[in-house]
């Protein structure tokens, strides 16, 4: 089964931006709404009913939205070409996407990862960006969060670690709780149901969090160089938890008719 076999099976497309062939959902009729997952995580029909993935909330966003919920490079049926997968790069994709897609300045969403890398894109190219919610992506951007203190042991294995270690990981997050050990299980049989037996391994090296490059070349304080164009137009960010599914439809819709303010300038 080809990679576009394996794509249409979990009723995604595959469209070719930044050199690879990018797996996403495109649900509903409105105003574009990218829609970005966390780490470790996908768009795969697998991850219905859980709490760290938008798959079951993909319909309801449809009715206001044209939603696009791309599969992060290496997760899902999004295959990475190899090399390190930073946030750059990762934002790289999402502006690549956005482009191919033909999308006037969709609005932004994203959870843990996929809302840090949101921020990364609207940081270098507002010009893109209609509205940005950023729901728990935040950590990468503050020295201060304990993130940066965590994120190694679990990912690494040691708090020194430079590199990501797979067995470690899933030794740590499975002992973490019941939820946690269970999300690990479906990221396990989502990843390697798309791409190949071991492939979660892959990811993991390649990608997945603080002990690997992802994190470990990411300055807190300055994440990343704004483009030219970064003042060149309006934005508006909302940095806040959802309060329920209502709330994230209303602040989407708010944002997509009213207002934009300009960045603050420095």
């Amino acid at each position: 089964m080809t990679i576009a076999d394996v794509a249409a099976e979990r009723g995604a497309k595959l469209i070719r931006a930044n050199g690879i062939d990018i797996a996403y959902t495109d649900v509903g009729d409105g105003p574009p709404l990218m829609l970005l997952h966390g780490g470790l995580v996908s768009t795969g029909p697998g991850w219905a009913g859980s709490p760290a993935a938008h798959v079951d909330h993909l319909g309801a966003l449809g009715e206001h939205f044209r939603v696009i919920a791309p599969d992060t490079r290496g997760s899902g049926a999004t295959v990475h070409a190899g090399g390190t997968a930073t946030f750059d790069v990762l934002a790289d994709d999402v502006v690549a996407l956005v482009t191919a897609l033909g999308l006037d300045r969709p609005l932004f969403a994203g959870f843990s990862e996929g809302g840090t890398t949101a921020t990364v894109v609207a940081l270098r190219r507002p010009d893109l960006v209609r509205a940005l919610v950023n729901h728990a992506g935040f950590d990468v951007f503050d020295p201060h969060a304990m993130a940066h203190q965590t994120i190694r042991p679990i990912f690494g294995g040691r708090p020194d670690a430079t590199a990501a270690d797979p067995d470690a990981a899933e030794r740590t997050i499975q002992s973490m709780s019941p939820v946690m050990a269970a999300m690990f299980a479906t990221m396990k049989a989502d990843y390697d149901g798309a791409q190949g037996e071991g492939h979660w391994r892959e990811t993991s090296d390649s990608s997945s969090t603080a002990a690997s490059p992802r994190w470990a070349t990411q300055s807190p304080t300055s994440p990343t160089s704004p483009s030219p164009r970064s003042s060149s137009r309006a934005t508006v960010t909302c940095l806040a938890a959802p309060k329920g599914r209502a709330w994230c439809i209303g602040a989407f819709r708010r944002a997509s008719s009213a207002s934009c303010r300009e960045p603050a300038t420095r």
